[in-house]
């Protein structure tokens, strides 16, 4: 028994471990919100969009000398608004439209970033530093996360009804084009905050696996918010402790916590249609046409 608590304890040992726990927790919680409002939206592809595009934004801080998440966030947003414009203003879907404009913008930042010698290692970019970060960059993720969360949760309603019906918010006068960039602005600054710890690539299951687990397993938006926050949060704690015992990378260890998720949430969602097709029919249930 006695080992079984010190192989548990072990690593909360190391501050590095205790940052880690920190902030992959303060990452999870408005970006798992998030996922809710861009699973209902089908934006799935904009998050994947907005992380890839944030490279030469990234890049072209460091030249100038400004903060990397400076360059970053306006990256992001300059993405998210050229996909809007193009999708307003041409015959191709916005799918392909973001496609287009988050492989051109990572193509640039990757030349970019050969072009010029930078101290910013491009795998602390995609697979992100969760283990080498300073309390510095605890405090700035804090700070990203409390805005994103406050946010959402002042304007959830409206987000909702945005993301299912927005010509219904429109007519009752919400204010449509501010919440559409409102959110835009909001991906991409919780895609900054999550940069330096998590990289590119948690950053794009962070927006998407949470939302999608969620909506398999809950029908209302309420319980779909808490289980995302609950499956963010659970396989962020538990994919960097597993990372710490499996000497394996804490990035990518969360996102085969959360794939695993999904598959058993998919599973459950297949095993429950598959016993209600074999229910007899009952007296309650509406004839067939």
């Amino acid at each position: 028994m006695t080992a079984i608590v010190e192989w548990i304890m072990q690593p909360f040992a190391f501050e590095f471990m205790h940052k880690a726990f920190i902030i992959t927790v303060l990452l999870s919680v408005p970006m798992a919100a998030l996922s809710c409002f861009l699973v209902l939206k089908g934006w799935s592809l904009m998050g994947d969009a907005i992380s890839h595009a944030v490279l030469p934004g990234i890049v072209l801080a460091y030249i100038i000398g400004v903060p990397l998440a400076a360059g970053a966030f306006t990256a992001g947003m300059a993405c998210a608004l050229a996909t809007g414009f193009l999708d307003r203003n041409s015959r191709i879907k916005q799918d392909t439209v973001m496609g287009v404009v988050f492989s051109g913008m990572f193509g640039l930042g990757l030349v970019m970033y050969v072009a010029i010698q930078t101290e910013v290692h491009l795998d602390h970019i995609l697979f992100g530093n969760i283990l080498g970060l300073a309390w510095g960059d605890v405090v700035e993720t804090a700070a990203i996360s409390a805005l994103c969360t406050t946010a959402i949760a002042i304007w959830r309603k409206d987000l909702l009804l945005h993301a299912f019906d927005a010509q219904h918010a429109r007519a009752i006068g919400l204010k449509v084009a501010l919440l559409h960039y409102g959110l835009l602005a909001a991906i991409s600054l919780a895609i900054v905050g999550a940069l330096k710890a998590s990289g590119i690539i948690l950053a794009i299951a962070l927006l998407i696996a949470p939302g999608a687990i969620a909506f398999l397993v809950t029908r209302r938006f309420e319980a779909m918010l808490i289980v995302a926050i609950a499956v963010a949060v659970g396989s962020s704690l538990v994919g960097v402790f597993a990372s710490f015992h499996l000497d394996s990378a804490p990035a990518p260890t969360i996102v085969l916590v959360m794939t695993g998720l999904f598959i058993a949430a998919f599973v459950r969602q297949q095993m429950r249609f598959a016993k209600l097709s074999r229910r007899p029919p009952r007296k309650t249930d509406p004839k067939p046409l």
